[in-house]
């Protein structure tokens, strides 16, 4: 079933958003240390890559426009199967 790729790019930027807003004020050290938040952030990259990744395969063309979108769902691919691999800083 194919969806509106505005679904997908809504969803990139809302899980932008979020991140933003789980972080605001946060410093490296308390990311580090709160498990919750670091989850938060890790699950919108992966909804991030996955959107994408989604984008790609139903309007190629359309997620030319999006500068570093393999690294982006390079990324998502490290998250979700590289777990025990993630650094907390590149995140």
């Amino acid at each position: 079933m194919n969806h509106d790729i505005r679904a997908y790019l809504h969803d990139v930027c809302e899980s932008c958003r979020q991140i933003a807003a789980f972080t605001e004020n946060c410093t490296f050290e308390q990311y580090f240390t709160d498990n919750l938040i670091k989850a938060a952030v890790e699950r919108k990259f992966v909804i991030i890559g996955e959107a994408l990744a989604r984008l790609r395969r139903e309007d190629p063309d359309a997620l030319e426009h999006i500068t570093g979108h393999y690294r982006i769902i390079g990324f998502r691919n490290v998250l979700v199967h590289g777990y025990d691999i993630i650094d907390d800083a590149t995140v």
